[in-house]
Parts: C-alpha cells; structure tokens; sequence
C-alpha cells in the first residue's frame, strides 16, 4: 500500500440518531485517514456528541 492508498481509520456511513420525532443525525458519511486532523462542528442540539 503506498501513501496515496491509505486505508481509514475511521469510517461512518449512513449513520442515523432520532429522538422520539427529531432527526438529529440523518445518514452521515465520512472516512478519517492516518494523518488527518477532523472535527464536527454544528449548533446546540445537532446530535455532534451522539
């Protein structure tokens, strides 16, 4: 495997968080790779820390 192959270290896909009728979560995708710097960033009551 070389440097522009790098396999995920972290991968979400189609991830989906309700509570009772809200949607805080709705089918998020994203892959994190060996090296990277990433955040989630939203307002109060987005769902970040679920």
């Amino acid at each position: 495997m070389n440097d522009k192959q790098k396999e995920a270290v972290i991968e979400v896909k189609d991830l989906v968080k309700q509570y009772a009728d809200v949607t805080a979560v709705d089918h998020l995708s994203f892959e994190v790779y060996e090296g990277e710097i990433f955040g989630l960033l939203g307002p109060n009551g987005a769902g970040k820390t679920t």
